[in-house]
């Protein structure tokens, strides 16, 4: 179940609301005491996060939703939990467990011994998450908050990503977008579409990431929202361009034609491949403002991107 964008903060009682994370979505499957941990693109990445295994022998079986978080300084970064996304090797995740331990936000329970959960309301979900006790050193049940508007300021103070806004009533609608669940995110960070890449202009090496054309998704094809370079340099761009190298495309995948500035040595991609960028919002004209790329997200498919940008 996903979150909408909103600039209003629900109050009243039949809204509760929670710190709005900056990481990787997952589902904790728990069976027959094995675990398994599921992307919201349903790429297993168990063996990436070791440290969660232990979380096996709590219950026998239960189906979680969450959030994975590498802390700095009690503070989530994206960047560090990135580097964590690809591992496929036990031994190479082991040691990056060590060296940047995540830790695992719950928020929602899906299923308790066979028994689905999904169509009861959040308030029944949630009285029975909070009852398992799922507080461990890798993994813990962050609390609930009434006032939605004293919790956003906070999370603004502490610098965190903001605040999700969640009906008491709601069911749990597994791989939608709903109404039912509002986000109010502090930093202008959006997931877009890369449709294109342009090498460097500058020196020699012509193979190398100077900049990626992004957009959203809309029917057709994407919306152009601009040319982004800042933040690609060194191994980001890199291991940007190793992700966009299979992708190659001969025809442009956006809905209008791109601008002459910002077309010019283009190369086009298959419009698949999602990454965050944290801008001032949109200009005028539709674009983003001093954009600069943070990551991939692996955890999303391009209709998972909703329409963050606008109202930014």
């Amino acid at each position: 179940m996903l979150a909408t964008s909103t600039s209003t903060i629900p109050v009243g009682d039949a809204w509760v609301h929670e710190v709005k994370w900056d990481g990787m979505r997952v589902l904790v499957d728990v069976a027959e005491g094995v675990l398994r941990l599921y992307s919201r693109t349903e790429r297993d990445v168990t063996v990436a996060f070791p440290e969660l295994q232990g979380l096996a022998d709590e219950y026998p079986d239960l189906l979680l939703d969450g959030e994975i978080v590498v802390l700095r300084g009690g503070v989530p970064s994206f960047g560090a939990l990135a580097e964590r996304f690809h591992v496929t090797q036990a031994r190479r995740a082991a040691h990056l467990a060590e060296q940047s331990p995540a830790t695992l936000m719950l928020f929602d329970l899906l299923r308790l011994y066979g028994v689905d959960l999904t169509g009861r309301p959040w308030r029944e979900r949630r009285a029975t998450l909070e009852r398992l006790d799922l507080n461990g050193a890798r993994w813990q049940t962050p609390p609930t908050y009434a006032d939605g508007e004293a919790l956003h300021a906070a999370t603004k103070e502490q610098g965190l990503e903001g605040i999700v806004s969640k009906r008491v009533d709601s069911p749990y609608l597994p791989g939608q977008r709903s109404t039912a669940w509002l986000k109010s995110p502090h930093r202008r960070t959006v997931s877009v579409v890369v449709g294109g890449w342009r090498p460097e202009s500058t020196g020699t090496v012509r193979n190398r990431l100077g900049a990626v054309l992004v957009g959203l998704p809309s029917p057709g094809g994407l919306r152009f929202l601009g040319r982004v370079g800042s933040g690609l340099a060194g191994k980001a761009g890199q291991r940007l361009l190793e992700d966009l190298a299979p992708l190659h495309a001969d025809t442009s995948p956006f809905l209008t034609d791109v601008p002459r500035e910002d077309a010019l040595g283009a190369q086009w991609v298959h419009p698949v491949l999602v990454v965050d960028v944290e801008s001032l919002g949109l200009s005028s004209q539709g674009r983003l403002r001093q954009p600069a790329y943070k990551g991939v997200r692996d955890d999303l498919r391009p209709d998972d991107v909703d329409d963050q940008a606008e109202g930014e």
